[in-house]
Parts: C-alpha cells; sequence; structure tokens
C-alpha cells in the first residue's frame, strides 16, 4: 500500500476514535441539504441554520413554493447567511433546473453516473466544484469527494497535498499545491477500498471528520496540535505513534 494511501486510511481511524461517527450532513430532507450546501459559501454553520429557520417559518422550504418567491423576498429571508442578495440568484438557478428541468424532484436532477450528475450541477451558475461535491454526496447519495478549505490546511500541513509541477523553459519540476480536482482524484484513489453504500457512509464522515479537525485544531491561525487525533501523522512524529488498528 503507498505511504500516503496508508497514512488518509489511519487519518480516518485516528478521527473516527476520537469524534465518534458524525451522521453528517445537517438537515432534515435531501433538499434542505441542498439549500444549506448553496447558502453555506462563505459563511458558517450557524448562519445558514438562521436562514434556514426563516425558510422553514415562512412555510416555503420546497422546490416549487421557494421557487415561486420573488428574489427580493427570497433575499430577505436568507439575509443571515451574508452575501444575500447573490446567494439568492444562485439558489434560484439552481431551482430554475430543478423546478422547470426535472419537475422538482432531486431524484431526477441526481440520475445517472456520478461524473454526468456533476457535470449538470457545474453548468449552474453559481455552483463550483466544492458545492457540486457536497450535493451530490449529502444530498444525491453519489461518492463524490468533498474538498473545503479545512481540507486544503490540513493536509498541506500534513505533507499530503503537495505535487511536482514543470514550470519554465527548461520545465524544471518545483513542487506546489494541489489544485482542487487534483487533491479529490487523491482522495477517491486512496480511499476506494470500500463499495457502495459503505463508500458513500465512509466518505461523508470523512468529510465531517476534516470539519471537526479543522474547526476546533487544525486553525488558520494558533493551531492546537498538541491535542489533536492528527498529530501522530504530522511529519517528523514517529511512524508508530498512537497506532490505531482497523478500517
Amino acid at each position: 500500500m503507498p505511504p500516503l494511501t496508508a497514512a488518509l486510511r489511519r487519518a480516518y481511524r485516528l478521527m473516527r476514535a476520537r469524534f465518534g461517527h458524525q451522521a453528517w450532513w445537517p438537515g432534515e430532507t435531501p433538499f434542505e441539504v441542498c439549500v444549506g450546501a448553496i447558502l453555506t459559501q462563505n459563511t458558517n454553520w450557524s448562519n445558514v441554520e438562521r436562514a434556514i429557520a426563516n425558510l422553514k417559518a415562512a412555510d416555503v422550504l420546497e422546490p416549487t413554493k421557494l421557487f415561486a418567491l420573488p428574489e427580493a423576498r427570497l433575499a430577505e429571508l436568507i439575509r443571515p447567511a451574508g452575501y444575500f442578495n447573490v446567494k439568492a440568484r444562485r439558489l434560484r438557478n439552481f431551482l430554475r433546473v430543478l423546478v422547470t428541468g426535472c419537475g422538482g424532484r432531486l431524484d431526477r436532477l441526481f440520475a445517472g453516473d456520478t461524473a454526468a450528475v456533476r457535470a449538470r450541477l457545474l453548468a449552474i451558475n453559481g455552483i463550483g466544484p466544492e458545492t457540486a461535491d457536497s450535493l451530490l454526496l449529502y444530498a444525491g447519495g453519489q461518492a463524490s469527494f468533498v474538498i473545503d478549505a479545512y481540507t486544503k490546511r490540513i493536509f498541506e500541513r500534513h505533507g499530503w497535498s503537495r505535487e511536482k509541477r514543470k514550470v519554465g523553459k527548461r520545465k524544471a519540476e518545483k513542487a506546489g499545491p494541489f489544485s482542487y480536482d487534483a487533491l479529490k482524484a487523491l482522495c477517491e484513489a486512496a480511499l476506494n477500498h470500500r463499495r457502495g453504500a459503505a463508500r458513500l457512509d465512509y466518505w461523508q464522515d470523512y468529510h465531517a471528520q476534516l470539519v471537526m479537525v479543522g474547526k476546533h485544531f487544525c486553525r488558520p491561525r494558533a493551531p492546537q496540535c498538541g491535542d489533536c487525533p492528527l498529530r501522530p501523522l504530522l511529519p517528523g512524529m514517529p511512524v508508530g505513534a498512537a497506532n490505531i488498528r482497523g478500517k
């Protein structure tokens, strides 16, 4: 087994032992998950919860009702999520495809192989790679690994996200951070040892575990490495430190 693959699988065991299964993403229905995935762009989850609470109180958290709202009214309801005018437009772009193209049915939106559905989502103005993968993984029931700021920071600090690139006229190789798609491909290749529903749950929970580490330990400033479950995997740590067996 390649060392990086072993490290990433061990990372999950360490995080799972500390935090337990996270049963993520927060949301009562797949449609609520979709709305939350769009609203969480550039904000924290507590703000998204307030915006979703407003939508529930107005009894519009359903595809056709939400799409029927005037954009200004939608923006008012989701104001707590920040960038509310931009997000109202993005939500309506998503809803237009869902309601007019799929009859408001998520099963139709997510029908097809993962690559085709991902391309369909990415074609919607305002849906980028991270949001598309979140929609697939948590609302669409399709295994598509999510890369977010927490993942990038954790992988960078552990030396898991550097690739060689050719630069200059001599095409000399220089190390640099992975692109989104390259890091996604790396994770999916390393964490492909489970199948079907087990893989879906594994990738859902793996992302949730990384969020826990990123929020509580691997912070942008003053990281709390001493008590982090991934400390044994930091560069320079003994190979056998805090080993946990299993898959």
